[in-house]
């Protein structure tokens, strides 16, 4: 490599000196051809004895100057390509040489502070201090929060969609599916070969032998791009056998990869109150205590339920219905609140979550049309940390089944369409990733009740969950924010009341726009009689050509 370095230093600096000559000679040669004539006798051109006028000479200086100017032109035309590729030279030795260090110091996902340069060291480790990775930064508004996305061996779940891209992206992209597959080898590289300052035991397998983790146990995975830092990434892996997860975080500062910590997380003692505010919709509830009992009671079984109703009219189906649940399967971890008041939802999550008395609790913000799954209520454990860390999934909201399945006389139960979300079918026709939502979202109570809890000076619909997610980023809290596969916004039909703000009803209006149908089926809405005057016309036409 030095001697490699050395003849490109060699060939740069003759080039440098080819250039200084040639420079050199048109400037001899210019000066030569365009100095006066020393003899006084010399003549004029032309043929001796023979009259010129003031307009030939004037000719013969514009053809001299015209042709002094294609052969600067052409001059200036090597110096730039002469300069052009004395850049490429240099560009190539700085790549070589940085490749060279590299090589040398043998930095590796870990940055290994022997044998890597100090300077450089230094850069990358201040790339991480300033990036929000172990401290939460304060942002002025909700516009300022840097989502992530996340990934699982086989699909990259999208927030950014646009109008051409899937929720789901499946198969992967070539560039981000190799970025994505290094990172996990590296994150099973920390694991497998811990430091001895990663907060981790070894841990012995079955028969004795060091537990191997390999990517079969990857469970899933988040990552975000800070553009003038670099790249985050949370990973999560567990073994089939094993209740602890093992969770791994990594930071790209623009250059290799460098463990920021590997910690062992134990989720199973872990308890989660899920808050639901409600008022009449008892249908709805009986569908949402259906999944509640398929999923929390049956699959989990470590769940609290708080529910917060408002009036008194449908109470007693409630009731009913949580003594239904509490009969069959012996569920008795429920509490059930009743206020005799106009709905207001903060004012019910804020009186749910200090109902919990039994010290320190995670709490799940839930509302009656949410569908979630048993793995989401994991993410939503894994993703939350009291004092560090606050969890804001992004729903994936379905669109009207009347519409989407208009080709069906009637659209099917709601059952049939659950079946279609177990199988994880998110398409953009089906609907979209609710990213101007924030009404579901995983905190501990310490948390919320630090944050001051809702803002009660907040009437009607919409505009408290947005407060909330404010005063969380406005805080030294990390605000996790991503679409999650497991977690469901099932379509109803929304009313924007007339005694709402103008903010509040526009808001209201542009919700229930977006949540009726995809870009295509309401443009296939508007332009539907267009579409059938047309159909007419073909069928006029062949009607035409048969009588005929």
């Amino acid at each position: 490599m030095p001697r490699r370095g050395l003849i490109l230093q060699t060939r740069t600096h003759w080039l440098l000196l080819g250039l200084a000559l040639l420079c050199s000679l048109i400037l001899f040669l210019y000066l030569l051809e365009c100095a006066p004539q020393t003899d006084g006798n010399a003549s004029l051109p032309g043929i001796i004895g023979e009259n010129y006028g003031k307009e030939y000479y004037q000719a013969l200086l514009q053809e001299q100057e015209e042709h002094y100017q294609t052969r600067a032109t052409s001059l200036k035309r090597q110096i730039a390509q002469l300069k052009q590729e004395l850049q490429e030279m240099s560009e190539k030795m700085r790549s070589l040489q940085e490749r060279k260090n590299v090589g040398a110091n043998g930095i590796s996902y870990q940055g290994n502070k022997e044998q890597a340069p100090s300077d450089l060291l230094e850069f990358l480790h201040s790339q991480i201090d300033k990036a929000e990775v172990s401290i939460g930064a304060k942002l002025p508004s909700e516009y300022g929060v840097i989502p992530f996305e996340s990934f699982t061996l086989m699909k990259v779940f999208q927030l950014e969609m646009g109008l051409t891209r899937h929720p789901e992206e499946k198969p992967v992209r070539k560039d981000k599916r190799d970025e994505l597959v290094e990172v996990i080898e590296a994150g099973l590289e920390v694991i497998n070969n811990p430091d001895e300052d990663d907060e981790q035991e070894d841990e012995d397998g079955p028969l004795g032998e060091k537990l191997i983790f390999n990517e079969n146990d990857f469970v899933e995975g988040y990552y975000r791009t800070e553009k003038d830092k670099g790249t985050q990434y949370e990973l999560f892996f567990k073994k089939a056998d094993l209740m602890e997860y093992r969770h791994v975080t990594l930071f790209r500062p623009f250059g290799p990869l460098m463990k920021v910590k590997s910690e062992m997380i134990d989720i199973t003692r872990s308890v989660i109150n899920i808050i639901v505010p409600l008022a009449g919709r008892t249908e709805a509830f009986a569908q949402f205590m259906q999944n509640f009992r398929d999923v929390c009671i049956h699959q989990d079984k470590r769940i609290h339920l708080t529910v917060v109703y408002f009036g008194k009219e449908g109470l007693s189906k409630v009731k009913s219905i949580l003594e239904s649940v509490a009969s069959e399967s012996n569920f008795h971890n429920y509490t059930l609140v009743s206020l005799n008041e106009e709905f207001n939802r903060g004012r019910g999550l804020n009186v749910g979550a200090r109902a919990w008395d039994k010290g320190e609790v995670l709490m799940f913000f839930c509302d009656v049309d949410i569908y979630f799954s048993a793995e989401f209520l994991n993410s939503c454990r894994l993703n939350a940390e009291p004092g560090k860390k606050v969890f804001y999934p992004v729903v994936f909201s379905l669109y009207n089944p009347a519409i989407v399945y208009a080709n069906l006389d009637v659209p099917p139960p709601v059952e049939q369409q659950l079946v279609r979300l177990l199988l994880s079918v998110h398409k953009k026709d089906s609907g979209f990733w609710r990213d101007f939502g924030f009404g579901m979202t995983c905190q501990y109570q310490s948390d919320f009740l630090t944050i001051g809890g809702f803002d009660m000076e907040v009437k009607g619909w919409g505009g408290e969950d947005v407060h909330l997610y404010r005063k969380y980023l406005h805080s030294d809290l990390i605000v996790i924010r991503t679409p999650v596969p497991g977690l469901f916004h099932l379509w109803h039909e929304k009313r924007c009341a007339d005694e709402l703000t103008p903010e509040q009803y526009r808001m209201c209006i542009q919700s229930k726009a977006m949540n009726e149908a995809s870009h295509s089926h309401l443009g296939m809405l508007v332009f539907r009689e267009e579409i059938e005057t047309h159909l007419h016309k073909q069928a006029y036409r062949t009607n035409s050509e048969a009588v005929g």
